[in-house]
């Protein structure tokens, strides 16, 4: 057989390797990319096509070893690689806590650094970390939103300037 007979007799059996691609992978475009592969696996291993042999049956074949071969080469890429979903509350836990003697030291600074505002600065500005909004913190505490929005802004400035330390290692450079 000929190349162009073999790629003509390929050719026709297209439509019966469309509707066998469907049947292992329920999707269009992803069959369409399967009959592709075939094809190309087929005419690139022409040579080793024996005359006298199924076409139909050796073009099945090389199509349902490409589907397993690419199957299981998606199965362990997705076993390797850990999704934001599939991360657990004890992974994360793990993580978190794998490092504590550094955090901990830190975390000290923190509260010493938050120690020292005074309770005018101190109040709007825990109250803002933890999620509140300006107008809120302002009508809970009974003054102005302009009013909170300084003390926010000065009670900032003093932790900046008693963290400095911490601003040069994550920066890596001198901080004003």
């Amino acid at each position: 057989m000929t190349k162009n007979e073999f790629n003509l007799q390929l050719h026709n059996h297209s439509v019966s390797l469309q509707s066998f691609a469907l049947n292992f992978t329920k999707d269009i475009e992803d069959a369409n990319d399967l009959v592709q592969d075939t094809m190309l696996k087929a005419v690139t291993y022409y040579s080793k096509f024996k005359e006298g042999t199924n076409l139909k049956g050796w073009l099945f074949t090389i199509m349902k070893n490409t589907f397993i071969n690419n199957y299981r080469r998606l199965v362990k890429t997705n076993a390797l690689i850990t999704k934001s979903d599939d991360i657990s509350s004890a992974n994360l836990h793990y993580s978190a806590s794998t490092n504590s003697s550094e955090s901990k030291f830190v975390l000290g600074d923190i509260n010493k650094a938050l120690s020292t505002l005074q309770p005018e600065y101190y109040v709007p500005f825990i109250k803002y970390f933890e999620g509140f909004k300006y107008h809120e913190i302002a009508d809970e505490l009974n003054i102005p939103i302009g009013t909170v929005k300084t003390r926010i802004h000065v009670a900032r400035q003093i932790l900046k300037k008693y963290l400095k330390t911490y601003s040069k290692e994550i920066l890596g450079a001198d901080v004003a």
